[in-house]
C-alpha cells in the first residue's frame, strides 16, 4: 500500500453465480441438484433440489445431464421422472383451486370457473411440464391457503381430529413454501393475518374463557410457528448432511464453512499458525460471500488508471495468490521464517503476474456510482475493491488469510474451524439472500418489469429462437389473463359499494346479507393474497422475471370466479350472464387450442409470417414468439 494509508473494502456486488453447494458426487442424484438452480431459476431452492433430485434417482437418472442451458437436448438421458413429478404438483393446482373457491364461495359454478382457468392457461400448462421450481412453489402455496381455508371451517369444532389436522398440515405446507423460495414468505403472511383476525374474534368471544382462548394461541403457536420452523430447518440438515463436498461455489462461503466440505483445501487440512515473510497466501474478505482478493492480466480503461485490475472473485483460482514480503524488498529467503507481526507494513506481490498491489489517487469507478454498467463489464462480473482512509472497521474492510503455503512453519490442524449446525444455517441464508437481490441483467437480457404482468405484455422464451428450432414460450393465454384484469377491477367496485351500502347502514337479510359476507371475507381474502403476492415485487432490485406473477396470478383467477358467482346473484343479469358463460367456456377453449402451440413447443415460421401456425396471433407488438 504505496498510495493511501487505509483499508480494502468490499463495496458492491457484481456478479451472478451459483449459490448452492456442488455437489456430492457419490450420490448419483445429488450431481443433479447443484445444476439444476443455474437452468431454472436463481433464487433458493433447497427443498426443490433435493425433491427433484430424488425423483430423477427413483427413476433411473443418472446424474451426468449437465444441464448448461434451456434447450439443450436430453439425448439418452432419462428426465421423465423428474418431469413427471414436476407436472404431478402442477396438477394438483385446478383441483385446489376448486376446492378453495368451493370453500370461499359456496358456490359450485364459480369453483368450476375459477379451476377451468388455470386448466387452459398456456402459462400455468407450460411450467408445470417442465423440471422447474414454479410447479412445486404454486403446489405448496395453494395447498397452505387450502389448509387455512378448511381449518376456518373447522370454527365450530375446536381440538377436533379434523382441526389438528388441518392446522398442522398448514404448517407442513408453510415449511414447504418457505423452503421451495422466499416468495414462500407471502402466504406465510396470508396466513398469519388470516390467524390473526381469527384470534382477534376469539378474543371478543365472551363465552370463551381467557385459559380457552390461550389453549388456542398456544394451538396455533405450534401449528404454525414451531412445526414449519422445525421442517424448515430439517431441510437445510439433510440438506448439509447429503451435499457435503466440495464444488465450484465454494468461495461463496466463509473458510470455517469450507472446512467441513470433503474434497474442499481446507478440510481436515493443516497448514501454519502464524504468517511469515515469504508466504504464499490467499486472503478471503470476512464478509459472506465476499470473496477473495484477485488480479488479473485486465487493464483498468484510460481515466480510471490504465493498471492491473484489481478485484474480489468468489471462486478459487490461481490469480488469488499472493506473495508476503517487506515493503522495502529485503526478503531473505535463504535464512529462517521471520513472522509478521501485529502493525507490521507489509507488500503483497501478485503471485502470477508478479505485480505489487498498490493503490492511486482515483476515484473507484462503481463506488462512486458512476458507470456502473461498464464497470460490470470491465470486471467480468467480478466485486469492486478499492482503498480508502475514512472508512470505518467492518466485515466489508477485514480480511482473513484462508490459504497459508510456507514450507518452513510447522502446521496445525483446522479442525478447529469447523461450525456448528446454526452457524452454516445462518451463513447459507446470508449467501442466499445476498446473491438473490444482487441477480441483475446481463448484457442485452430484458429486465420485466411488475407493470407487464398482469396485462400479459410480454412473454418469456424458453427454448428456441429461429424458425428452425424448436420453440417454446412461456404467455398466458391472453383471453384469461385480461378477463382476470378485468374481473379485479369489478370486485373492487363491488366490495367499495358492499363497503359504503354497510357504512350507511343498509339493511341486508337473508341471502343478501350471505352474498355481502362472502364478497368481504372470501373475495377479501383472495384480494389480500394476489396484492401479498404481487405489490413487493415493485420494491425489488433484483432482476425479474414474467413467472415470478404466476403464484400471484393463482389469487386473481380464484378471484375471477368469486366476482362471477356474484354477478349471477343479480337476478337481472342471471340468464344474461349465464349464456355468456357457456359461450365463455367455449372460447376458452377455443382460445387455448390457438395458443397451445406456446407450451407444447413449435416448429416452423415465426407468428409475423403469414404462413405461421401463429400468425394473426401475436395480439401484441412484444410477444416475442
Amino acid at each position: 500500500n504505496q498510495g493511501v494509508q487505509g483499508y480494502l473494502i468490499i463495496t458492491d456486488r457484481c456478479d451472478e453465480a451459483g449459490l448452492e453447494l456442488k455437489s456430492n458426487l457419490n450420490l448419483l442424484w445429488c450431481q443433479f441438484l447443484c445444476s439444476l438452480l443455474c437452468v431454472t431459476q436463481k433464487d433458493v431452492s433447497t427443498l426443490t433440489q433435493m425433491l427433484i433430485g430424488l425423483a430423477g434417482y427413483l427413476t433411473g437418472y443418472d446424474g451426468s445431464f449437465p444441464f448448461i442451458k434451456p434447450g439443450d437436448k436430453y439425448e439418452h438421458h432419462n428426465y421423465l421422472g423428474m418431469r413427471a413429478f414436476c407436472a404431478a404438483l402442477g396438477s394438483c393446482l385446478p383441483p385446489f383451486t376448486f376446492l378453495i373457491v368451493l370453500e370461499l364461495s359456496r358456490s359450485t359454478p364459480a369453483a368450476i370457473i375459477a379451476a377451468s382457468l388455470l386448466i387452459f392457461d398456456t402459462g400455468c400448462i407450460t411450467l408445470s411440464q417442465y423440471i422447474l421450481l414454479d410447479p412445486i412453489l404454486m403446489f405448496f402455496i395453494m395447498g397452505s391457503v387450502l389448509c387455512m381455508v378448511r381449518f376456518n371451517t373447522q370454527r365450530l369444532r375446536p381440538f377436533s381430529f379434523s382441526w389438528w389436522f388441518w392446522l398442522l398440515l398448514a404448517g407442513v405446507c408453510l415449511s414447504g413454501s418457505l423452503g421451495v423460495k422466499f416468495v414462500g414468505l407471502f402466504v406465510i403472511l396470508l396466513v398469519g393475518i388470516n390467524t390473526a383476525f381469527d384470534l382477534w374474534r376469539l378474543l371478543g368471544d365472551l363465552s370463551l374463557s381467557l385459559v380457552d382462548f390461550g389453549k388456542h394461541l398456544l394451538a396455533r403457536v405450534f401449528g404454525l410457528i414451531m412445526l414449519p420452523l422445525f421442517l424448515y430447518t430439517t431441510i437445510f440438515a439433510v440438506h448439509f448432511v447429503v451435499l457435503n463436498r466440495s464444488g465450484p461455489g465454494d468461495g461463496f462461503f466463509s473458510s470455517s464453512f469450507q472446512s467441513r466440505l470433503i474434497g474442499n483445501n481446507l478440510h481436515n487440512a493443516s497448514m501454519p499458525e502464524y504468517l511469515a515473510y515469504g508466504s504464499l497466501i490467499t486472503v478471503k474478505n470476512l464478509r459472506i460471500a465476499g470473496g477473495y482478493l484477485h488480479s488479473h492480466w485486465h487493464l483498468y480503461p484510460e481515466g480510471v488508471g490504465a493498471h492491473q485490475q484489481v478485484t474480489a472473485y468468489l471462486h478459487k483460482d490461481y490469480n488469488n495468490l499472493w506473495l508476503v514480503k517487506r515493503p522495502d524488498n529485503s526478503d531473505d529467503l535463504t535464512g529462517p521464517p521471520e513472522l509478521v507481526h501485529h502493525g507490521d507494513i507489509i507488500r503483497l506481490e501478485h503471485r502470477v503476474r508478479i505485480r505489487n498491489l498498490h493503490s492511486h489517487f482515483h476515484e473507484a469507478p462503481l463506488t462512486k456510482n458512476t458507470c456502473r454498467s461498464p464497470v460490470m463489464a470491465l470486471g467480468w462480473e467480478q466485486v469492486e475493491v478499492t482503498c480508502s482512509p475514512y472508512v470505518k472497521e467492518s466485515p466489508n474492510t477485514q480480511w482473513n488469510i484462508e490459504d497459508l503455503i510456507n514450507p518452513k512453519l510447522p502446521n496445525i490442524s483446522l479442525s478447529v474451524l469447523k461450525p456448528t449446525f446454526l452457524e452454516i444455517l445462518w451463513e447459507s441464508h446470508i449467501v442466499m439472500i445476498r446473491g438473490n437481490s444482487g441477480l441483475k441483467p446481463k448484457d442485452n437480457e430484458m429486465n420485466s418489469k411488475p407493470w407487464h404482468w398482469p396485462i400479459n405484455y410480454q412473454g418469456l422464451r424458453f427454448s428456441g429462437v429461429n424458425e428452425t428450432e424448436y420453440r417454446v414460450y412461456l404467455l398466458g393465454n391472453p383471453v384469461i389473463w385480461w378477463l382476470n384484469l378485468l374481473s379485479l377491477a369489478l370486485f373492487v367496485l363491488m366490495l367499495t359499494v358492499a363497503s359504503l351500502a354497510k357504512q350507511r347502514g343498509v339493511k341486508m337479510e337473508g341471502m343478501r346479507k350471505v352474498h355481502c359476507q362472502i364478497l368481504m371475507e372470501g373475495g377479501g381474502m383472495l384480494l389480500l393474497g394476489w396484492l401479498l403476492h404481487y405489490l413487493p415485487f415493485y420494491i425489488m432490485s433484483r432482476i425479474l422475471y414474467y413467472h415470478h406473477y404466476f403464484p400471484a396470478m393463482l389469487f386473481s383467477s380464484m378471484l375471477t370466479g368469486t366476482t362471477a358467482n356474484q354477478i349471477t346473484k343479480a337476478t337481472a343479469y342471471f340468464k344474461i350472464f349465464l349464456s355468456y358463460g357457456f359461450s365463455m367456456d367455449w372460447k376458452l377453449i377455443n382460445y387455448f387450442y390457438l395458443f397451445h402451440p406456446l407450451s407444447y413447443g413449435m416448429r416452423g415460421p415465426l407468428a409475423h409470417d403469414p404462413a405461421s401456425s401463429m400468425a394473426g396471433l401475436r395480439w401484441m407488438e412484444s410477444w416475442e414468439f
